[in-house]
């Protein structure tokens, strides 16, 4: 027990925060999380929320039977620490179909506890203090402080609505630095819903190519495109060996809740990879892989209902916005869209802050994502027409009122 002997000497705002790191210490709480959090706190439930993202689809029966019937017959151990085999041939035979991605499955496929523990493995296993990672902004959120705690410097790159959203190879040139290691891709995008093409992309490999740096690509909304197929950059020419690809179940089979993920690439750095994820978590969890096998095998056409409503939603949604007054980026992936509310005149947090408060609408401050993000506002569209329709009624009274 520390006693109060121990402890004196320091202020009570300080406590046993003298004993943390620095590094956790320095990085902030999720913007995200920090705002639903004074949202949940309210207790309104008359407040339509368009802020989270995962899918308002509960994960199809057949994936959960699955996952039942394997506990039913005592399938509780661990597994390899790489994921169950039969899983990581599956999950190779899947890129190899949709994408058009070779990868071994018993090196080059790794399963993870979520797509943010393999997100978390690959920086870990390659940055060294000060080596800095390339992040086009506005982005993912975790990417900044994962960097950080893992030794790196984070170095934002803007993106901009008049380009789609897309890192263009300019503004990626102008950020490579001596210290550059490592860029994160990640297309389709949360929060913007950019995609990027074969023809955006083969700018980005010369120069990763050019500068020497690994790409860790985060692919997670990769089903969820509308009207272009995705395209990884791993499949360009010279770009396989030094792409760690990133991926999991939660978007587009709807399995948040089931945590599974994996990572794809050389064996040398899965390899690395490995070792860190043996030491942290063994393995993941063995329903979950059972669960995440049959939706590779037979989840397809509910995979693809769900993305015909989401697209159904997203044109819905962009065009409220566009008739409310508000300019609106068209998303061609995930499920968000990322409005600007600059002609308003208040900033992303006051307006997100006043949108809950006067209209019941919750939906995330553009800020939060980083460089370029301030004047916007992310809104998921995985929410039912019925709410969609009534929170764009109460946004275009919100901003008549304002």
């Amino acid at each position: 027990m520390i006693t109060n002997q121990q402890t004196r000497g320091t202020t009570p705002e300080e406590g046993m925060k003298r004993y943390l790191s620095a590094g956790a210490r320095a990085i902030p709480p999720s913007g995200i999380r920090r705002f639903f959090d004074l949202v949940s706190a309210s207790k309104d439930s008359s407040i339509i929320s368009l802020g989270v993202g995962e899918p308002d689809f509960v994960t199809p029966w057949h994936i959960r039977d699955a996952a039942v019937y394997s506990l039913e017959k005592g399938k509780t151990q661990y597994t390899s620490n790489a994921g169950l085999l039969e899983l990581r041939e599956e999950i190779a035979a899947y890129l190899s179909r949709q994408f058009q991605l070779q990868y071994e499955p018993s090196d080059e496929v790794l399963v993870t506890v979520g797509g943010s523990e393999a997100i978390d493995l690959a920086i870990r296993a390659l940055v060294e203090p000060g080596d800095e990672v390339l992040i086009p902004e506005p982005c993912y959120v975790p990417y900044d402080p994962i960097t950080a705690l893992g030794g790196g410097v984070p170095v934002g790159i803007e993106t901009f609505a008049e380009d789609g959203f897309k890192l263009t190879a300019d503004n990626l040139r102008a950020a490579v630095t001596p210290r550059s290691k490592v860029l994160i891709l990640s297309y389709p995008s949360n929060p913007t819903g950019a995609i990027m093409s074969y023809e955006d992309l083969l700018p980005i490999a010369k120069i990763a190519v050019e500068h020497d740096l690994i790409v860790i690509s985060d692919e997670i909304y990769a089903e969820l495109t509308y009207g272009a197929k995705h395209v990884s950059i791993a499949s360009l020419p010279g770009m396989k060996d030094r792409t760690i690809l990133v991926s999991g179940f939660s978007k587009a089979f709807a399995m948040t809740g089931w945590r599974m993920g994996y990572a794809c690439g050389h064996p040398d750095l899965i390899g690395a990879m490995l070792k860190i994820h043996q030491y942290t978590v063994m393995c993941a969890p063995i329903m979950g892989q059972v669960a995440a096998l049959e939706a590779l095998r037979n989840g397809m056409d509910e995979m693809y209902r769900m993305i015909e409503s989401y697209n159904q939603r997203r044109r819905l949604v962009v065009q409220g916005f566009r008739d409310i007054g508000l300019s609106c980026h068209e998303p061609k992936g995930a499920f968000y869209v990322f409005p600007s509310i600059q002609s308003t005149g208040l900033s992303s947090e006051e307006f997100s802050m006043r949108l809950v408060k006067d209209a019941k609408v919750a939906a995330v401050p553009g800020h939060v994502f980083g460089k370029g993000g301030e004047g916007f506002l992310r809104c998921s569209y995985a929410s039912s027409v019925s709410q969609l329709t009534e929170a764009l009624e109460r946004i275009g009274q919100f901003v008549k009122q304002i």
